[in-house]
């Protein structure tokens, strides 16, 4: 005989009905609140301040383009050509040139365009067209001197991987106004991957959702837009439907990563349905594809890259990475062996694409509210490296700005008479940052993420606005 307080399995099971029911319902609750999270994650959201852009191109000339042969002319470095560099410039730190290295003159010649009477080399006489809308920061510095380590600062204002970049940042702060296309999106050079590799564009430790998308170079920049042969609309819906919800089951809240799976698969599906016009350059007029170099060499990849992004910008995409030069050494603005051969060609591939997209924003409305970043991870030494080519150089180089909030004609900062340091209203690459930030209505102290018990942000360090140019 059991004893009074003794229950069986029957009437336990019929007495705790309501008990089990609260418990599941808790449960299916839990899992529709984590999925609401994923949705909302990158729903947009307010900024801190008064916005001046709502979407950034940034156009990454990759290797480190020379600021003495592209915006920042120095006479005095063609007087010195061939001798030893003076003393009372002071010391540089480099990777390959030599202690008794001679300074390097340029072949480039200079001048001045637009109402501001800005200076530009002769490898950019397009984009110099535009240069009354575009401000040239001459002062602008790093902390290191080579590739890997200088990329994962430009990109994230650390140098080493494992830390957000700004355009997870970005997306992290304000999300996405498309909910057709990715909100993040970096357009890799055809000629491969850089020294840093695709960390210096992650999230970091900032949720996967807000993880950049990778196009691949070429004329399809995403494959499988096209639905397969028999299968409609209705039917992939019900598939990605199914997804879900075999998987929500295991979905939790602090399960990041297989949240971002999730809502990849939603964004695979919107993208099949209402993006593949997107990408479908046709559309264009013979007079836009002509105005980026469509069609033709050497312009056709880096225009067809820049007119994709101005495509992507009219649809929402938050922030955009075109990057000019891959793999290694002379295929990136990496000019060790002949400064004239390697920049001659970069800047032939892509100035009349830069200048064509800064035109077509202007022509559109869209410049007012797209923030356009010109610039690499350091410049090049004043010295020759073997004669003909110039090393790495992170005490001072240029960068330039366009559009976004931005007063154009404006030159900020200078670099010494041969180009050596930046002396003049020197700019970190967290001054970048925070300046970028705050066009987009982003405050620094307030854009911050909880990472092992710390308030991390992007410019770890207090950057300081550049007041010149905004």
């Amino acid at each position: 005989m059991l004893p009074t307080w003794a229950i069986d399995r029957r009437k336990l099971l019929t007495e705790s009905l309501c008990g089990f029911g609260t418990l599941a319902l808790a449960s299916l609750q839990q899992q529709s609140r984590a999925y609401a999270d994923i949705r909302s994650s990158l729903s947009p959201r307010p900024p801190h301040l008064k916005a001046k852009a709502t979407s950034v191109i940034f156009l990454f000339m990759a290797g480190g383009p020379s600021h003495l042969e592209t915006f920042d002319p120095k006479p005095l470095l063609n007087q010195l050509d061939g001798q030893l560099r003076p003393l009372e410039f002071g010391e540089a730190k480099y990777q390959f040139v030599k202690k008794d290295a001679r300074l390097l003159g340029t072949k480039r010649t200079f001048r001045k365009y637009g109402q501001s009477g800005i200076e530009v080399s002769d490898l950019f006489p397009n984009v110099a067209k535009s240069i009354d809308d575009i401000a040239v920061i001459r002062s602008c510095y790093g902390d290191m001197v080579v590739h890997s380590a200088a990329q994962y600062e430009l990109l994230s204002g650390r140098v080493m991987p494992g830390f957000p970049s700004m355009g997870a940042w970005t997306i992290y702060g304000l999300g996405s106004e498309s909910e057709s296309l990715p909100a993040y999106v970096v357009m890799p050079d055809p000629e491969g991957a850089l020294e840093a590799g695709q960390p210096m564009y992650g999230n970091g430790f900032l949720p996967a959702a807000y993880q950049p998308t990778l196009f691949r170079p070429g004329e399809r920049p995403v494959l499988n837009l096209e639905l397969p042969t028999g299968v409609g609309m209705n039917q992939r819906r019900r598939t990605v439907d199914l997804i879900r919800q075999l998987n929500e089951a295991s979905l939790s809240s602090d399960n990041d990563e297989f949240s971002a799976r999730l809502e990849s698969y939603e964004l695979a599906f919107k993208m099949q349905t209402e993006a593949p016009g997107v990408f479908d350059l046709a559309q264009e007029s013979e007079e836009t594809l002509r105005l980026y170099g469509v069609g033709v060499e050497p312009t056709d990849d880096y225009g067809r890259r820049c007119l994709l992004a101005r495509r992507l910008v009219e649809q929402g995409v938050r922030f955009t990475v075109v990057v000019s030069g891959g793999g290694s050494g002379n295929t990136q603005w990496d000019a060790h062996g002949d400064i004239e051969e390697n920049h001659l060609r970069m800047a032939a591939e892509t100035d009349r694409p830069i200048a064509g997209l800064l035109a077509d924003l202007k022509r559109r409305g869209l410049l007012d509210t797209t923030l356009v970043l010109w610039g690499g991870e350091f410049g090049r030494s004043p010295e020759a490296q073997g004669g003909k080519g110039r090393d790495h150089h992170n005490l001072g180089f240029t960068m330039w700005m366009a559009g976004g909030g931005v007063q154009g004609g404006r030159v900020v900062g200078a670099t010494d008479a041969i180009g050596l340091q930046a002396i003049e209203s020197r700019y970190h690459f967290r001054d970048i940052h925070t300046t970028i930030l705050h066009l987009l209505g982003l405050d620094q102290d307030l854009l911050t993420y909880l990472h092992l018990g710390r308030n991390e942000r992007l410019t770890q360090l207090r950057g300081k606005l550049i007041s010149e140019i905004v």
